[in-house]
């Protein structure tokens, strides 16, 4: 079964301890399926805007997996590499 279904609605919310969370809608009680988590010194940081730039992250993320399925349609034989190295 996939992780991102066509016909689920997926929400960005806070949880109860402060997280950031990707989830579906429909049912709260499943794990979120992404969890963006702030330190004590970055939450202070950003301040109000931490909702904001957790959602970007989340968003950003979302893009790149779109990207990655793109390429693997264009790359039948898997054969795409991939680095570890963050920029």
């Amino acid at each position: 079964m996939p992780i991102f279904e066509d016909s689920s609605f997926y929400e960005i919310v806070e949880l109860d301890n402060g997280d950031i969370a990707l989830q579906r809608s429909d049912d709260k009680n499943e794990e979120p399926l992404v969890t963006v988590h702030f330190s004590k010194l970055s939450d202070a940081y950003l301040g109000a805007a931490r909702f904001e730039v957790a959602k970007i992250m989340i968003e950003a993320g979302l893009d790149a997996v779109a990207d990655l399925a793109e390429e693997q349609q264009d790359d039948p034989q898997g054969f795409i590499e991939s680095s570890s190295l963050l920029h």
